[in-house]
């Protein structure tokens, strides 16, 4: 049996129920791949454990980015390139900076958290969809046990976990 591979799910029909049970199922010793939500369940990151995410600080650093490119690309352009002469001084205020200078920060922060996004997420052009169950787009949640890592237990005690978690039906998926 390999590594997320082989799936045991359980469907829940309703948010406040899915939450009580991933409770019920990590109290249990079940390591839970996955919890698949038509819609964002508040609260769902605490209960399953997850660390909070570290995506505003790449979009702060990508910000800190494109405001240092566009100042260091307008005082360039201004002072050296083709220096504007105004009263016969050399003129480069910083107050016409600040609409560039904002729209490549929020640019290039967009765009930064966007990649960092898709790459710590495993999400690429080529990559192929696990659908682990059709209707988790409509209105049922899931919950994807791992077989492989929790290969302590059999498939049957993982099945009534699942059960008395409150778990509307328990089935079993598999992938290629």
């Amino acid at each position: 049996m390999e590594r997320d591979k082989n799936f045991i799910l359980g469907v829940y029909d309703d948010e406040d129920v899915l939450l009580d049970a991933i409770t019920k199922v990590r109290q249990s010793g079940v390591k839970i791949h996955e919890v698949y939500s038509p819609f964002p369940v508040h609260g769902i990151d605490d209960v399953l454990g997850y660390k909070r995410s570290k995506l505003p600080i790449a979009a702060f650093l990508f910000g800190m980015l494109g405001t240092s490119l566009a100042l260091l690309m307008q005082f360039y352009m201004m002072k050296w390139d083709w220096p504007m002469i105004i009263g016969g001084k050399d003129y480069a205020g910083f107050p016409v900076f600040v609409p560039v200078t904002f729209e490549l920060t929020v640019l290039l922060a967009a765009f930064g958290m966007v990649g960092v996004f898709f790459v710590s997420s495993n999400l690429k052009p080529w990559g192929q969809a696990r659908i682990f169950d059709l209707r988790v787009t409509d209105d049922k949640h899931v919950m994807a046990i791992d077989l492989a890592v929790n290969s302590g237990m059999e498939e049957e005690k993982l099945a009534e976990v699942l059960k008395s978690s409150g778990a509307s039906e328990v089935n079993k998926k598999s992938f290629e």
